[in-house]
């Protein structure tokens, strides 16, 4: 007669363990929760601070252009427009650029290149902006101003976005020196998302008789596509909040011009600018009111990346 198997004990948790368990989600949720209040902190002391230039303008601060502190005039238009045009014409450049090197160090490259060229990518990411602002002022501006913008107004002067003086300084050097400070961020994040996908697909797709660049272009891009699209926002927060390097060749001038030689002006810089000599209250609000719409604009596009991000998992799934 066979000998019938006796159940197995069940573990009886220890209180200390369960005490444990429960320290261990407190705090972490305390942890996670720091977050949200950080975020609260930052939403109430930007509003309580700039809530006397909303009170007295409005609707106007966001949609006018005159910025004149000394007779108290302020309007945050023409640094929105500066921000958003010189970040998108940063990623208009780097977006090819750092996508492209990206492939080349992913999939192309020969393992000991790729790890050599990895490390500069990585140094580039690490270079304070101040650094990248000085090398712009003795070599970017120079060279925009005698050769790449009259170069451009000799080709393309019929368009109004390469007309007029040209200085050297203003929303096409600012978007090239962004251009720079963003794409290792760029390259770096996409290399890893290109590197994740998995090997069976790239030797699936040559079996079936692809071409090296075939299996890139037609598998692995589709399937790294989620990582790249997060680089190329990441480099977007990066480029929306950029401070000195952009004050430091982009020619300071609160107005809205079609050109991209003209001088302009952006969100952060006014503040680096002006905030230590802000004369009064008002001058400070404003100031203040302009890091709230800056704060909001990162919140806006963070948000819609957020929500591409997830329509791209769902058409993926």
């Amino acid at each position: 007669m066979a000998t019938r198997a006796q159940p197995a004990p069940i573990p009886i948790t220890k209180p200390s363990t369960q005490m444990g368990d429960a320290t261990a989600r407190l705090g972490t949720m305390f942890f996670a929760g720091g977050i949200l209040i950080i975020t609260l902190i930052i939403v109430g002391v930007l509003m309580e601070k700039s809530w006397l230039t909303f009170s007295k303008f409005g609707f106007g601060f966001l949609s006018g252009t005159n910025w004149d502190p000394n007779n108290e005039q302020f309007a945050s238009l023409p640094f929105v427009y500066g921000t958003l045009l010189t970040s998108f014409l940063a990623l208009l450049i780097a977006v090819p650029l750092g996508v492209g090197a990206a492939i080349f160090l992913a999939e192309l490259a020969p393992a000991n290149i790729s790890s050599v060229l990895t490390f500069l990518v990585e140094l580039l990411a690490a270079v304070p902006s101040v650094i990248y602002g000085l090398l712009a002022i003795f070599t970017l501006v120079p060279f925009m101003r005698d050769y790449v913008e009259p170069g451009l107004a000799a080709t393309l002067g019929f368009l109004p976005f390469f007309q007029g003086q040209i200085f050297g300084v203003g929303y096409l050097t600012a978007a090239i020196i962004l251009a720079v400070m963003t794409f290792p961020f760029i390259i770096s994040i996409s290399r890893e998302a290109l590197l994740d996908v998995p090997r069976d697909q790239r030797e699936a797709a040559l079996a079936l008789g692809a071409t090296k660049w075939e299996s890139v272009w037609d598998v692995v891009l589709p399937n790294a596509r989620l990582g790249i699209i997060g680089s190329i926002f990441l480099g977007l927060a990066r480029a929306l909040g950029e401070t000195m390097a952009v004050t430091m060749v982009i020619g300071n001038d609160p107005s809205i011009k079609a050109s991209l030689f003209a001088p302009g002006y952006t969100i952060a810089a006014v503040i680096a600018n002006e905030f230590a000599e802000a004369s009064g209250n008002m001058h400070l609000s404003a100031l203040v009111a302009l890091a709230f719409v800056l704060f909001l604009l990162t919140m806006v596009i963070n948000g819609a990346a957020r929500l591409m991000l997830a329509r791209t998992a769902r058409k993926n799934a």
